[in-house]
């Protein structure tokens, strides 16, 4: 059957030959009718060589006639059919030479090129084609014959043509044909094609041709391997040698055949080593990247097949190239969670965690996205410390990395919320940390988008996802609170403090608005701009906020005013379900926001505007939500419900109207007796007690059990909500309360927390306290005089952490409710008891006794001290008038208390209440009492405190004498410096004052280092203006403060009158030696003194000779070195510290101004630590030179006037004014306006001839009296006192070239000092080698450091061959400045680097020159390698071991 089948089609292919053969002429259809039917014939005929005379008829015909290059398409696709049937009939021997072979092939390859057309009629066709030539190997025919170009252009087809939907048969097939071939005959041109097409990928090609390379690639690994590994080597190596226009891509073509045939690449991976340590950044760049994608592929385990590798791979990530080391980071992620498990894991992570230390910012911001983008991948198993560390960004120098580092952390954030929600994680701290470092980003001051007022955006856009939860987001601020330290409150608090004040004021503004629409009146008007000027204080740009605000004034559409009405409204927040309060919150600024169209100006505006005055931070919700949670214990963790009263109590505090509708849920809290957060609770509700809706009687009884038996906090926190709620009828609601509390004090009952209801009634209460005053004062009085207390159980429950015994604490608080009952909040009683109150604490300022017979501990006695100096601070409030200086004595004195408690607290308070303007400022002169504490802390902050008292009450100086609400004289007591008057008085009346007969000069400096202490502050205050005239100013404000002193008399004891002159003589000698170019004039003026401490010498005993005899002076000008040199060893250092950040930049703008204001040269505002090297006593001048000096004087300060309007020595001298003393029985109103005038004043007036400090005046006062040590050398005073005779010529010649030259080794050994043109001082040390190969000496400074130098570029001297560095030190000190420079310049500061281990430094010899000198490297630079510019990138730079110069410090022995 098949037989006859076979014949039957060998039959017709026959006759269609013979019938083709005779046809003369054909047209198309009848030969593409014939070729049709012959092609079905086909199929049927089995490969046979006995059916050649069959076929050759039609053989034949197609051959002769041409067909294979007819241009007809249906042609073309019959006759390749048949021909390729023809071959397979007839094969292994077709009947074609090798010509036509070539000629059939080509025709058959055009078929395959159009096997992309899919929809083609003769798709099947070319497909059948493509079969039957892969099944005949027809490909290995082609090789045999050298169709070369062929079988390449056939490749080309394949990859071109191949498509993704095509049938699988036909990519078999294609490899079918391909992998014989390769496997006959591979050349570098396929290999290319193959290699190309792996790119296809990559260039967003065809992916069907990338799946073809690659099977290709697997199918011939061994055949393609010795071509690709030649290829790929070469480029490695030797890129520029190949020609082949893959070597740009050959990075790519190693990891896709890596992923396909890694066996291919074993000898080229290793190679890429060499890519690592190249001297191209591309390169390494690509290399880096290369190795990151193949150290992540999953299952090849390359990190652990390529160890050398990845180490190399490490090392970019500290590459000298910041590209590198980019890319470096940005590999990591993917490396890392291909490695995650390994051991080469924990590796990775510190290479990247060691770039958050990068001194490149950019490689900075690379590594904090590398870790938030790793720790969002795996929330669960991220090391906390690398998250805490990438916090650590948030403080870059860098703006654009703080910005970077907040903008990743706050995506981590959101992440974590989510998951948080979703149950898959629990709470974290280090999770947690992240909003809390955000909030520090408060105190940045460089950057306006860290200010409050961006930050509050952060907050409520940023922070959580959209659509979290209100619960959720609870959970999460509560955790938040448990971690929350004081600066992260104060940043809390601060925002949402800008947020109430915003929306209180839009309150405002809108009824203004609605009231200028119903009347328009110009003082509506102002007032409505007043408003706006005070929202736009909200906005990040105030200026460009207040433009916005008058612009929405002249808007027409009211909806948007209703619909800001309805944000800020409080009744907004009192909607029935609080849950629905953020969603309805949100539809009102949508329905707003969709009043303007997105291009419209005040869009932008609008859409900040309602974020701010929607409560989407904190809002009743939010409070009713953990008020709820606390009522009914949901929080089963205690430290959480405790986070949750804290957080509660910090919003409440802030806005406590979002304690409205949740009454009821307070109210039952406070109910509770056995609540641990009552205390907490009743500060809430003291603070909201004016805002809500709560009746007395409601909670009366917790009120009245906290006052009688709770602590004293809850008992002052109970009587302030009775006084808030009790309204009008105070006196009533306390009527009962105060009988029971007296009971209670006559019981010895809890009398601690008795004792504080008791004062803080009186507070409220007068009149009924006034009721049992005096069986009050009698009992407290009992309580002063005994030695136990009548309870131990009374002081249990109290709050308070003294550190001393039961009964000391018990009398502390009696003395409390004294003081309290002389401090109503309301009215100005006048109290005649407050005189026996001050005896009282009169008597317990010195020692700390009540009485002589009292026995107290050194301890308790410490305590009470304190607790009675604190009682007059506080009394200092309303009755500063009535404090005597006797008192105020004792209580300056507590800066020197023997207890170091007792001087930390009272320092500590007399801070904050100068800080807060309530009490007058003559108590910040013990601050100066304390800067020379034996502690550095207190010694610290004593400096401290009074630099900012300085600096603040100086701005109030300055507004006063603007303003003129005083007159000129009056003016004067405001500056800080005028308590250099009470300092004085204080230190007159100290019982440590020098003896008369005390001859130790040592003694005197360190008591008058006080005045010292004051004077440096004073100075570098002065010094922020940036004029030399200031400093003038200030000198000459404190020397008519100090010729006031002399021309009066103590009005307290006239026999330390004599002290205080002496004192202010010193005051004199200190202005004098602080000063290189003579003393500063005086303006004329007068100068006022406080009547109650100094009163006016008479005119008959104020001439010069009287004064000389009644105080007899201990100092000369060459003994006042001893104060500064004191000064210098025990304080400079620490008020070095304390200005050297705002002292850099005023050193360098002074110097310019030397050269326009040389009459006064003040060196103190440089560094403290040369202040006695810098004393200068100068040589009595002829009367000529004196007369000029003065004449300069004059001048300058007449420039001076012109310049500086304003200044503390506009009234000079010394001027009168009687203080007004209240009369026994009439009432003084001793409101706050008085509480700056503590004392009255008096005047005295300097004849009209006295314009200046003369240098005579001088003399005048060293003359009164002279202090000489016993056995003191005549040489040293000489050698201390003038100064070093060296001229500028000589110096020149010892430091010749021509010596150096004929002397260069001859040096070695000898001692020599260089000179400095940074410090203005010469360092010492001596010569130990010479170079003669660069003429170099080897100079080693008595402090060990080592350089090289060439002396003939160099200032210097041999001082001689054996003296003592020790010897060279006091030389130094009377060394004067540099001759060709007038004023010094201090030393720079340190610079640091991040990450910087070893840094280098640049030697004394680079601060003289200003800079970094190649030729004379120091010695200890040159024992190093530095890598320079022009090293080979093989030489890893780490970030870490760079050797960056940096600034020597001084080398003074």
């Amino acid at each position: 059957m098949e037989i006859d089948k076979e014949k039957a089609a060998a039959k017709v292919i026959y006759e269609v030959g013979e019938q083709l053969s005779q046809q003369t002429r054909l047209n198309k259809d009848t030969l593409v009718k014939s070729l049709r039917k012959a092609e079905d014939a086909f199929p049927v005929l089995g490969q046979s060589s006995s059916l050649k005379p069959e076929i050759e008829p039609l053989n034949n015909f197609l051959i002769k006639h041409k067909l294979l290059q007819h241009k007809d398409k249906d042609v073309r696709v019959l006759v390749a059919s048949c021909l390729c049937q023809i071959i397979r009939v007839l094969a292994p021997h077709p009947p074609y030479s090798d010509e036509i072979l070539r000629d059939i092939f080509a025709l058959i390859i055009s078929m395959f090129a159009e096997l992309s057309d899919t929809k083609s009629p003769y798709f099947t066709r070319r497909v059948k084609i493509l079969e039957t030539f892969a099944k005949l190997k027809c490909c290995l025919l082609m090789v045999d014959i050298g169709c070369d170009d062929l079988v390449l252009e056939m490749f080309n087809i394949f990859f071109s043509v191949v498509r993704e939907h095509h049938q699988k048969s036909v990519l078999q097939s294609m490899l079918s044909i391909m992998a014989p071939i390769l496997d006959d005959k591979v050349s570098q041109p396929l290999v290319d094609v193959i290699l190309c097409n792996l790119l296809r990928e990559e260039k967003g090609g065809a992916s069907a041709s990338f799946r073809l390379a690659v099977s290709i690639i697997e199918e011939s690994t061994s055949k393609l391997e010795p071509f690709v590994q030649r290829f790929l080597t070469s480029c490695i190596l030797d890129r520029d040698s190949v020609e082949s226009e893959l070597k740009d891509y050959y990075h790519e073509i190693i990891y896709e055949i890596f992923q396909c045939a890694p066996p291919m690449l074993v000898a080229v991976i290793p190679s890429l080593s060499h890519e690592l340590l190249t001297d191209q950044v591309d390169v390494r760049i690509k290399a880096v990247n290369l190795l990151g994608k193949l150290f992540a592929l999953p299952g090849h385990h390359v990190v652990q097949e390529y160890r050398q590798l990845f180490v190399e791979f490490l090392k970019r990530f500290s590459d000298k190239s910041a590209e590198v080391r980019i890319s470096a980071l940005q590999c990591a992620k993917v490396c890392y969670t291909a490695i995650m498990s390994g051991t080469e894991a924990p590796e990775l992570l510190d290479a990247i965690e060691k770039r958050l230390l990068d001194f490149d910012d950019k490689v900075r911001i690379e590594a904090v996205i590398t870790i938030c983008d790793l720790a969002r991948s795996n929330l669960k198993h991220i090391q906390s410390q690398l998250i805490l560390h990438a916090m650590g960004r948030l403080r870059d120098k860098k703006v654009s990395v703080r910005k970077s580092t907040m903008q990743k952390l706050l995506e981590l954030y959101r992440d974590y919320c989510i998951q948080c929600s979703e149950g898959l994680i629990t709470l974290v701290e280090h999770f947690e940390q992240i909003p809390c470092k955000i909030l520090m980003l408060c105190y940045d001051k460089d950057c306006k988008d860290f200010r409050p007022q961006n930050m509050e955006l952060v907050l409520a856009e940023d922070l959580f996802p959209a659509g979290l939860s209100v619960e959720e987001r609870m959970r999460h601020w509560i955790f938040l609170f448990s971690i929350f330290t004081p600066a992260h409150e104060k940043a809390f608090s601060s925002i949402l403090s800008q947020k109430w004040r915003l929306q209180m004021e839009m309150q405002v503004y809108l009824k203004l608005r609605k009231e200028d629409k119903g009347n328009s009146s110009d003082d509506v008007q102002k007032k409505i701009r007043i408003s706006c000027r005070k929202m736009s204080a909200s906005f990040v740009d105030p200026s460009k906020a207040e433009e916005c605000f008058e612009k929405l004034q002249q808007m027409k559409d009211e909806d948007i005013f209703n619909k800001l009405f309805l944000l800020v409204n409080d009744k907004t927040s009192l909607s029935d379900d609080t849950r629905d309060l953020s969603k309805k919150s949100a539809d009102i600024r949508g329905a707003l926001l969709g009043r303007v169209e997105k291009k419209h100006p005040l869009y932008e505006f609008l859409r900040v505007l309602s974020l701010k005055c929607s409560c989407n931070i904190f809002g009743s919700e939010h409070v009713r939500l953990i008020l709820s949670d606390l009522s009914e214990k949901n929080l089963v963790n205690k430290h959480l419900e405790k986070s949750s009263v804290n957080l509660l109590l910090n919003v409440v505090s802030i806005s406590p109207s979002l304690l409205r509708g949740s009454e009821d849920h307070l109210r039952m809290l406070v109910s509770e007796e056995e609540n641990p957060f009552c205390e907490k609770l009743l500060q809430i509700l003291m603070k909201a007690s004016r805002y809500i809706s709560i009746a007395l009687s409601d909670i009366y009884p917790s009120l009245e059990r906290a006052c009688l038996e709770g602590t004293r906090l809850q008992s002052k926190y109970a009587i302030s909500i009775i006084a808030a709620l009790g309204g009008t009828s105070g006196d009533l609601a306390f009527s009962n309360l105060y009988e029971k509390l007296v009971d209670s004090l006559h019981a010895g009952q809890n009398m601690s927390t008795v004792l504080q209801s008791l004062g803080c009634i009186a507070q409220y209460s007068f009149s009924l306290f006034g009721s049992r005053e005096k069986e009050i004062t009698e009992i407290i009085q009992t309580i002063f005089h005994e030695h136990h207390v009548h309870s131990v159980d009374d002081l249990t429950s109290s709050d308070e952490d003294f550190g001393c015994s039961t009964s000391c604490r018990l009398k502390i608080y009696g003395l409390k409710t004294l003081v309290k009952s002389f401090l109503p909040y309301q009215g100005t009683h006048v109290r005649h008891q407050i005189k026996e109150l001050f005896i009282i604490l009169s008597k317990i300022l010195p020692e700390g006794k009540f009485s002589d017979d009292s026995i107290l501990s050194e301890n308790d006695s410490a305590h009470i001290r304190l607790a009675a100096a604190k009682s007059v601070l506080r009394l200092a409030r309303r009755w500063d008038l009535h404090i005597l200086p006797q008192i105020f004595h004792l209580v300056i004195l507590k800066a020197r208390d023997p207890s170091s408690h007792v001087r930390v607290s009272f320092l500590d308070k007399i801070h904050k209440l100068l800080k807060d303007h309530a009490i007058p400022s003559r108590y910040a002169c013990a601050f100066a009492l304390a800067s020379s504490d034996c502690l550095r802390d207190v010694q610290t902050n004593s400096l401290k405190y009074m630099e900012e008292f300085i600096r603040e009450h100086s701005k109030e100086a300055r507004r006063r004498q603007t303003s003129g609400i005083q007159n000129q004289g009056e003016t004067n007591i405001y500056f800080p410096g005028y308590i250099m008057v009470f300092l004085i008085h204080v230190l007159a009346h100290d019982p440590c004052f020098p003896p008369e007969n005390c001859h130790d000069e040592e003694i005197y400096a360190r008591f008058c280092s006080p005045l010292v202490a004051i004077l440096q502050a004073l100075i570098s205050a002065s010094c922020d203006d940036t004029s030399r005239n200031v400093v003038n100013d200030t000198l000459s404000y404190m020397l008519n403060i100090f010729r006031a002193i002399r021309k009066s008399e103590d009005a307290v004891d006239v026999k330390k009158t004599s002290k205080l002159h002496i004192l202010a003589d010193i005051g004199l000698l200190l202005v004098k030696g602080l000063t290189n170019s003579g003393m500063p004039s005086y303006l004329p003026g007068s100068m006022l003194l406080p009547s109650s401490f100094y009163k006016v010498i008479p005119d008959i005993r104020c001439d010069e000779e009287n004064l000389s005899a009644m105080a007899q002076c201990p100092f000369d000008e060459n003994s006042i070195e001893k104060v500064l040199h004191f000064y210098e060893s025990n304080i400079a250092g620490t008020a070095t510290s304390l200005a050297k950040q705002s002292r850099k930049s005023q050193e360098e703008r002074l110097q310019l101004n030397d050269s326009k204001n040389t009459a006064i040269d003040f060196p103190l505002h440089k560094e403290a630590g040369k202040l006695a090297s810098r004393v200068k006593i100068e040589k009595e001048n002829s009367s000529l030179q004196r007369l000029e000096s003065r004449k300069t004087l004059r001048q300058v300060n007449t420039r001076g006037k012109n310049k500086q309007a304003l200044s503390p020595s506009d009234s000079g001298l010394v001027g009168i004014i009687k203080q007004k003393e209240g009369v026994n029985g009439t009432e003084l109103n001793l409101g706050r306006n008085q509480m700056s005038s503590s004392c009255g004043s008096i005047i005295t007036k300097p004849s009209s001839s006295e314009s200046l400090v003369s240098e005579k005046e001088v003399g005048d006062i060293v003359r009164c009296g002279t202090l000489r040590e016993k056995g003191r050398n005549t040489t040293n005073r000489k050698l201390a006192s003038e100064p070093f005779e060296c001229s500028e010529a000589s110096l020149k010649n010892k430091c010749s070239s021509k010596g150096v030259g004929d002397m260069d080794e001859t040096l070695i050994g000898q001692r020599i000092k260089l000179w400095s043109p940074i410090d203005k001082c010469y360092y010492s040390g001596s010569i130990d080698g010479f170079d003669s190969q660069n003429s170099s000496h080897k100079v080693t400074y008595d402090n060990g450091e080592v350089e090289l130098l060439r002396l003939t570029n160099e200032k210097w001297e041999i001082v001689s061959s054996v003296s003592s560095p020790n010897e060279e030190t006091n030389k130094c000190r009377s060394i004067p400045s540099d001759p060709e420079v007038g004023s010094s310049i201090s030393n720079p500061p340190e610079i640091d680097i991040p990450g910087n281990r070893a840094s280098k430094r640049i030697t004394a010899a680079n601060k003289r020159k200003g800079h970094f000198d190649t030729k004379r490297a120091p010695y200890t630079v040159e024992k190093r390698k530095v890598h320079n510019l022009d090293s080979k990138a093989s030489d890893v730079l780490d970030v870490d071991e760079t050797a960056i110069a940096r600034r020597t410090r001084n080398r003074k022995a």
